[in-house]
């Protein structure tokens, strides 16, 4: 379920005119909810292979929000608009891989690696 709501957030921003995927993905009302549930689960997947996912999805969403926040800030310093917009599309397809792989794993019932 939390991989389906990363991945809604994806596409909501892939498909919206105002935001990135990357900005869908981190600020979208889906991921927080993934990110949310992540948390207050996380202690019932310990020592099984649910664990690794549930650390896979959250160091997904905080290196996506990291990005999103350094390319923000050079967005603000007017560093280039062409290298923000570069940024936030490989790191959008960087959080597409890690959707697709985590959710092949959990799909297979093996950690994600």
């Amino acid at each position: 379920m939390l991989y389906a709501l990363h991945a809604v957030g994806l596409v909501i921003g892939a498909w919206s005119q105002a935001a990135t995927m990357v900005g869908a993905f981190v600020f979208g009302w889906t991921s927080i909810i993934a990110i949310i549930i992540n948390y207050v689960k996380r202690d019932e997947a310990k020592g099984t292979f649910l664990e690794s996912h549930f650390s896979w999805q959250a160091d997904t969403f905080w290196r996506c929000l990291i990005v999103m926040l350094i390319g923000l800030v050079l967005y603000m310093l007017i560093v280039g608009f062409f290298i923000n917009w570069l940024v936030f599309g490989l790191v959008g397809l960087w959080a597409v891989y890690r959707i697709i792989k985590g959710w092949l794993a959990l799909q297979a019932a093996r950690p994600v690696a």
